[in-house]
């Protein structure tokens, strides 16, 4: 582990100022998480959503607010890239001229090859980037979202590049460490792979069999939605995922994602004439292996064997809140701005910060 004068070395934070550009779901868990496990410096967030800002402030979640990236990063060692994928290159141009010369530099996303590219390309010292992508989330968006466990025993991936000091890499593990998530390392080219069938195609397969069912409401006399089943429950879940997050993946990780979806097009194929011909044989061997696949999940501690999937119980005594919801650091640092946060309330573009 590389040397430091942080006040936070003994919880596995070798930095002293956190930078986060984006809001939502992951950047405000990052938040809450480096302040649950112990980090004690200043945290500046950086958002182009005003509401997003105003929410940020509300809950406590930095001590500086900014609508400008360059601003937010300013005298920052550790920033986090917790935008769209689509928007990290032009994010990484905006701060780039205000970087402090010793920041490591990391983001979040669920692409790592385009990501790697675009910022590596932007920022002047590519050995201090540590493309990173915390295996966790939710349906959920904004900053409301966020709490301070999401990463908890959930899997970080980093994907260093060619260029990338192995002890920024040490840095980032120590900090994913730090706030309870367990550290892989892995290729680029590798982890876009198994993310295309992991998370990106089971979206996409959401995504289309939910608008399917909408499409057949006329048909069925809306009977598709008033008597939906746990199965297409569940896949109106993931489809309620962030468009604009899902888009921008979707666009970047086309070439893997086009591979593997050619894939389980041949499977659903093969289990379609299994159907046609009566060829149960056939059915029950493919069920039966996709239920182990299942059980080896909640072994690996991915998942738990609770009944609902493990779906938090509501508390009786406060409709709207569930018994297992983290909260928010309640104990928010002062905080200043650098701008007015009424700004308009739109999606990230090329034009980001």
């Amino acid at each position: 582990m590389p040397d430091s004068d942080s006040p936070d070395e003994e919880t596995g934070f070798f930095f002293h100022h956190v930078a986060i550009i984006g809001i939502g779901l992951i950047g405000s868990s990052v938040a809450l998480a480096l302040r649950a496990n112990g980090f004690e410096g200043p945290i500046s967030i950086a958002d182009r959503n005003g509401e997003a800002l105003r929410e940020a402030t509300e809950l406590g979640l930095g001590t500086s607010y900014h609508t400008s990236a360059a601003k937010a990063v300013s005298g920052a060692d550790m920033v986090f890239l917790c935008v769209p994928v689509g928007a990290m290159g032009a994010t990484a141009r905006a701060i780039a001229p205000a970087l402090s010369k010793t920041a490591i530099v990391t983001d979040t996303g669920s692409v790592k090859g385009s990501v790697a590219r675009a910022v590596s390309a932007a920022i002047p010292d590519k050995s201090r980037f540590v493309p990173g992508h915390p295996i966790a989330g939710s349906e959920q968006s904004g900053p409301r979202a966020g709490w301070a466990t999401l990463f908890r025993h959930r899997w970080c991936i980093l994907t260093p590049t060619e260029h990338t000091d192995p002890a920024a890499t040490d840095v980032v593990a120590a900090m994913w460490r730090a706030m309870g998530a367990n550290v892989e390392i892995m290729d680029i080219e590798h982890h876009d792979l198994v993310l295309s069938i992991t998370s990106h195609l089971p979206h996409l397969i959401a995504y289309n069999i939910v608008r399917t069912a909408y499409d057949m409401e006329t048909v069925t006399e809306q009977d598709v939605i008033k008597f939906s089943a746990g199965g297409f429950r569940d896949f109106t879940r993931i489809a309620a995922s962030d468009p604009t997050m899902w888009r921008d993946v979707f666009l970047n990780n086309k070439t893997a994602v086009i591979e593997t979806l050619g894939r389980f097009m041949e499977d659903l194929a093969m289990l379609q004439r299994a159907i046609r011909w009566g060829d149960g044989e056939q059915l029950f061997d493919t069920f039966q292996r996709t239920r182990n696949i299942r059980l080896s999940i909640i072994e690996a501690g991915q998942e738990t064997a609770a009944p609902d999937f493990g779906r938090p119980r509501f508390d009786p005594r406060n409709p709207g809140r569930d018994v297992d919801q983290d909260q928010p650091h309640d104990t928010p640092h002062e905080a200043h701005h650098d701008h007015p946060v009424d700004v308009p309330d739109d999606d990230y573009d090329e034009e980001a910060f």
